[in-house]
């Protein structure tokens, strides 16, 4: 029995486990199981890798940047991102990738319209970097917007009328207004929202965020995570199987 899986904190409400159930079901996958590995605190990854027969898992909050230091090696692609969403465990070697970059890129390319040049990135988290990563290979110019100001980023409280203007792509990469807490939404001027805008918010639960919801009441394009789950998950399966 070939065993994959999910590490994260505090991850029962998880989309993984039921996607990778389904999908086993579905395309009558014999021979492979796929368990939530809940974890307190990284170090209890070693514990995962001990699983018997684990050939991989995917990484989510808060650990895409903290098991890096577990891997004997990273991806291309993860090693320029700075974060791991899979782990492939192939002759005891344990390869980090990220599959993040290819769902994001999938989802919002169709969405882009020219006026899509600029960019805000609400948070600066293992999956913000790799949106950025995705926003730099189609030449988009990004902000990023976290709760304190620092270098290279600007403050919520630093938002205007003037850089919400300039700036009609919008990315929420934060927890805020993950379930259950679906009545939060990242403290930006929603009021200067217009129909050019494209609110894109990785949160897939709820499927409509006060972020999203926001946006739609002033006519802006919304997008939510799940799409972009799907392909990351589908792209984690693709590298577990064509490496095994």
């Amino acid at each position: 029995m070939k065993q994959f899986g999910l590490i994260g904190r505090n991850i029962s409400y998880s989309f993984s486990k039921g996607y990778f159930a389904d999908k086993f079901k579905n395309e009558n996958i014999v021979g492979s199981a796929y368990d939530v590995f809940d974890l307190q605190q990284i170090q209890e990854v070693e514990k995962v890798f001990e699983t018997e027969d684990i050939k991989g898992f995917n990484v989510t909050i808060p650990y895409k940047q903290d098991v890096i230091p577990f891997l004997d090696e990273l991806s291309p692609e993860a090693k320029e991102i700075g974060a791991v969403n899979t782990v492939l465990i192939q002759d005891r070697k344990k390869i980090g990738y990220n599959t993040d970059c290819f769902g994001f890129q999938t989802s919002l390319q169709p969405l882009l319209k020219p006026n899509h040049t600029n960019a805000l990135v609400l948070g600066y988290g293992g999956a913000a970097k790799a949106v950025i990563y995705v926003l730099e290979k189609l030449g988009i110019q990004y902000q990023i917007v976290s709760r304190e100001a620092s270098e290279g980023r600007i403050s919520y409280d630093d938002l205007n009328e003037e850089i919400i203007n300039s700036h009609q792509l919008i990315i929420n990469c934060s927890p805020i207004g993950t379930f259950p807490n679906i009545t939060s939404a990242p403290n930006i001027p929603y009021e200067f929202l217009t129909s050019e805008h494209l609110l894109y918010d990785l949160i897939y639960n709820p499927e409509v965020t006060q972020f999203l919801q926001n946006g739609i009441e002033k006519g802006a394009t919304i997008k939510n995570g799940y799409e972009m789950l799907v392909q990351q998950a589908e792209k984690s399966w693709e590298i577990w199987n064509k490496l095994l």
